[in-house]
């Protein structure tokens, strides 16, 4: 695991005793690709490998201000690709520390021959998430607001994206300061009431330790409350869209994503793997999932399809039961009964442009109070009234604003959890009197817990895994 070996520049900012270097964009073709360079022999490695169309090397240019010409190997002057560069100067840069960026052809050849250069130049590769991790042990942003950045990148949805971008921005991590400073106002009283037992302040002291507590205990439960909003802004509703074959599941994953994603065909068993995509309706974001025809099957691939369509079902956050109105009920149909009955389920009867075949009567009295709706996806017709009704079901159509602080993070919230039985073990010892000074075990713990999130208080091992689950280049 990556171990920073940390040092000062003549600023006082920490600077770490190695060049590192990484592809910053995505592989493949594109119109540019960026080779970031990051560290203090930043500058000195670009002067040796790029040459200015005006024969100026990037040093004697002015920084921030992007520098036409190419990369070269240094071995024979063999030009490598034309490129523009920027020099960008410690410590206003996003690590805080010397940054090159190398903005050259995209495509998988060029971005690679450029880095190779750069390795044999005096850089090291960087691991995943290393310009995030430095930008955080220099003091530009703290661990949360590293952790959004993260997010930031994966999100799938607008509203997904606006949470990550307020957080980055340190809207969880001035909350949690709020919370912690109230904590260590509990702890001064606390210190007070223990250095000068004369003047017997404990009275009051316990009064003012109950109002911080409840302050805490509050604000840290609306804090955990968020984090099922967060984890559907951050996810999706996992939604499972299910039925027996040639009900028209696939048909309804395409109508949905408004594009034909899924192969349809009349030949029962054409889908025998979950298809998954992300789609945003009406502001509700989903992660949806066409599965295989629930069946009887002898066919080993098609069965396969079939067990991981049931093991999904227990995990669903939702599930969209279609019906076939032109067939009668089948063995496979109340089958898919039985599996949804105590599930979160929207009853879909489609084809109805087919002759009637099905007695809907029959699916009302067997599937119970669940939300029923007639459909032809072929025709568009029920589709409008399916997307209303998942608004509906779900927040009333409004999920989220943007001046919610909203816990998308698992770790987050587990740290919320830890500190929020302590502050409830302080409020029951305040309640039963106990001696003033044994407060401070339960207390402290909370504050340290909060300090977890924002990585004040946390070790080296923790941040190394936290940053190894970031991509390479960031």
């Amino acid at each position: 695991m990556l171990k920073l070996t940390v040092k000062r520049n003549k600023e006082g900012e920490q600077v770490s005793a190695d060049t590192i270097v990484a592809i910053a964009t995505a592989p493949g073709e594109a119109g540019i690709g960026i080779v970031r360079i990051c560290g203090k022999n930043a500058l000195k490695i670009v002067d040796k490998i790029f040459i200015g169309k005006n024969n100026k090397k990037i040093s004697e240019n002015k920084p921030r201000f992007l520098t036409y010409g190419y990369v070269i190997n240094p071995k024979d002057n063999k030009k490598i690709d034309e490129v523009l560069a920027v020099y960008m100067k410690s410590p206003y840069t996003y690590t805080k520390e010397d940054i090159v960026e190398i903005n050259c052809h995209g495509g998988i050849v060029p971005v690679r021959k450029i880095l190779e250069i750069v390795l044999e130049n005096g850089a090291r590769m960087a691991e995943r998430g290393e310009f995030t991790k430095r930008a955080f042990l220099n003091g530009r942003i703290d661990l949360a607001q590293a952790e959004a950045v993260m997010d930031l990148i994966s999100a799938k949805t607008n509203m997904s994206y606006e949470m990550s971008l307020n957080q980055l921005e340190g809207g969880l991590s001035n909350k949690i300061m709020e919370i912690r400073d109230k904590a260590l106002k509990m702890l001064a009283h606390i210190e007070v009431s223990i250095d000068y037992p004369e003047d017997d302040i404990e009275e009051i002291t316990y009064k003012e330790l109950e109002k911080y507590a409840h302050e805490i205990y509050v604000e840290i439960n609306k804090l955990i409350q968020s984090s099922e909003t967060g984890k559907i802004l951050r996810e999706g509703i996992k939604t499972i869209i299910l039925g027996k074959p040639n009900v028209g599941k696939s048909s309804l994953l395409n109508a949905l994503l408004k594009e034909n994603r899924a192969i349809v065909t009349n030949v029962p068993g054409t889908t025998r793997d979950v298809i998954e995509e992300y789609i945003t309706i009406k502001g509700i974001p989903l992660k949806i999932i066409d599965t295989a025809g629930i069946r009887d099957t002898d066919d080993i691939v098609e069965k396969i399809g079939v067990d991981k369509a049931k093991e999904l079902i227990n995990s669903a956050d939702l599930i969209i039961a279609v019906f076939d109105k032109s067939r009668e009920l089948t063995k496979e149909d109340y089958d898919i009964i039985d599996l949804i009955k105590d599930k979160n389920c929207i009853v879909l009867i489609n084809k109805t442009d087919l002759p009637e075949e099905l007695d809907i009567q029959k699916v009302i009295n067997n599937v119970g109070d669940k939300k029923i709706i007639e459909s032809s996806i072929v025709q568009g017709e029920g589709i409008n009234v399916l997307e209303k009704e998942l608004v509906n079901m779900f927040f009333e159509g409004r999920i989220y604003t943007n001046n919610d602080i909203i816990i998308n993070n698992l770790r987050h919230k587990n740290l919320l959890k830890e500190a929020l039985l302590n502050i409830e073990d302080a409020m029951n010892s305040i309640k039963m009197n106990i001696p003033i000074d044994c407060l401070e075990v339960d207390i402290k713990q909370c504050w340290e817990n909060l300090g977890r999130i924002s990585g004040e208080t946390i070790t080296d091992d923790v941040i190394d895994k936290i940053f190894s689950e970031f991509c390479i280049g960031k």
